[in-house]
């Protein structure tokens, strides 16, 4: 069974597409659920056209009447999540385990008219599940076989300004190419998006951020004054930092697999997994720590990720000689840059430091119990306080430090060698090892 496929432009290519690009029966509720005159819209349809697949499902449905009541009644036979996303226009979604449900009633008076005031032509294609019908008015699959984002109008882009970045982000994410008209109607309307809320602006700028391919899509986002508000310092040269950040990540890739085999919890590992994106972040703010951490909170990151691109930018090497650092260079590098290590790497790499000198200190970083670069303090506060007669205070503080190092360098092996190292210590009677 073919796909009816439905175009104004008579001379419009008609494609004989399968139905089965498309697959209800994939879908987290019976078909029996959704009223006929409902339509599958937006990425989905794009991307089932495209033989696109995602293990997780975001389905998008607009209706000519009863979009929330439609929700409603699916998510309660199916036990599923229920939000009403907006009372006013009528969007609810439905939350399965495997898939998220959105259902909206249309804009307009038509079906059409709701395709109309999309963003780009390959996003306002509509499929019928009853009837097997695309509905394509603006030629949406043309582009689609063309790889081209096309806008549908600018008032479409004026009337939700972060269409504007969205753009770059697909173009991204599809390898498509920006229309030389609809990037020229970008670049006119950039400085729009300083009206947008932060974390949607982030949400966009992240996918850019977090992906290889999306590293020329941001470089041209930039170039077309997306920018101009949100990273404000961001440079040509910038741009290349990343770029090299790129580079760097596939020099390290392999070192990076290790850590499923080196007996990392998936704390550990989850807490290097945003690396790429912590070091990009370090290459587009200010150099200036305290400006950076302005810009960075005017895009709402989080506490961690703020912190982290910091303590990197803090932690860089002043020189490209990493080769003959001495355990207690070592021991405060890592102390310095604790789990943001590995965006410190890329960062490093990127400005020119060799892989070879770098190699070790990941080798380090790998292991989880390397007294150098994850010290395990063989003494507590209280053992010192009782051994000693101390009381709480600085002294304390001081000493666990000092016996940490030392362990780090080698003098300390034992728990009793590191009670005799701070008795020593504490009376003055140390000499400081070279190692």
């Amino acid at each position: 069974m073919l796909l009816k496929y439905i175009c104004p432009d008579k001379l419009a290519q008609v494609p004989e597409l399968p139905a089965s690009l498309f697959s209800p029966q994939t879908w987290p509720f019976n078909l029996e659920w959704l009223p006929r005159a409902a339509y599958l819209v937006g990425g989905n349809v794009r991307d089932a056209l495209l033989g696109r697949h995602a293990e997780y499902l975001d389905l998008d449905f607009v209706l000519p009447e009863g979009a929330v009541k439609t929700a409603k009644a699916i998510a309660q036979h199916y036990h599923a999540g229920f939000v009403l996303l907006d009372a006013d226009r009528q969007i609810a979604r439905v939350v399965f385990e495997h898939a998220t449900v959105d259902f909206a009633q249309q804009v307009g008076d038509s079906l059409e008219e709701d395709l109309w005031r999309r963003d780009f032509t390959v996003n306002a294609i509509a499929y019928n599940p009853h009837t097997d019908q695309l509905i394509d008015p603006l030629q949406g699959y043309r582009d689609l076989q063309q790889k081209t984002i096309r806008m549908i109008a600018a008032a479409n882009l004026k009337e939700d300004p972060l269409r504007l970045l969205r753009a770059y982000r697909q173009s991204a994410q599809l390898g498509f190419a920006l229309e030389p008209t609809t990037q020229s109607t970008i670049h006119q309307l950039a400085s729009l998006l300083q009206d947008i809320a932060a974390e949607r602006v982030q949400g966009e700028l992240s996918y850019l951020i977090n992906s290889v391919k999306g590293t020329i899509a941001l470089t041209r986002a930039w170039q077309d004054g997306l920018f101009a508000h949100w990273l404000p310092n961001a440079t040509a040269n910038s741009l290349a930092r990343v770029a090299a950040v790129d580079q760097a990540a596939i020099a390290l890739k392999d070192s990076w697999q290790a850590l499923k085999l080196t007996g990392w919890t998936k704390d550990q590992q989850k807490a290097t997994r945003s690396w790429s994106k912590i070091a990009k972040l370090a290459c587009l703010v200010d150099p200036s720590p305290q400006v950076a951490e302005s810009e960075l909170w005017q895009l709402k990151y989080s506490r961690s990720e703020v912190q982290a691109v910091l303590t990197v930018m803090r932690s860089l090497p002043t020189h490209l000689n990493l080769e003959n650092l001495s355990l207690r260079e070592q021991y405060f590098l890592f102390r310095g840059v604790g789990t943001a290590f590995p965006a410190w790497a890329l960062l490093a790499i990127a400005g020119g430091v060799k892989l070879g000198a770098i190699e070790p200190l990941i080798q380090r970083f790998l292991t989880p119990h390397d007294p150098v670069a994850h010290p395990t303090p063989p003494l507590t506060g209280r053992d010192l306080m009782t051994t000693l007669k101390l009381s709480p205070g600085p002294q304390i503080g001081q000493l666990l430090e000092a016996v940490q190092l030392a362990q780090a360098e080698g003098q300390v092996n034992s728990r009793q060698e590191a009670l005799d190292f701070a008795v020593n210590f504490a009376s003055g009677n140390f000499a400081p090892r070279k190692v």
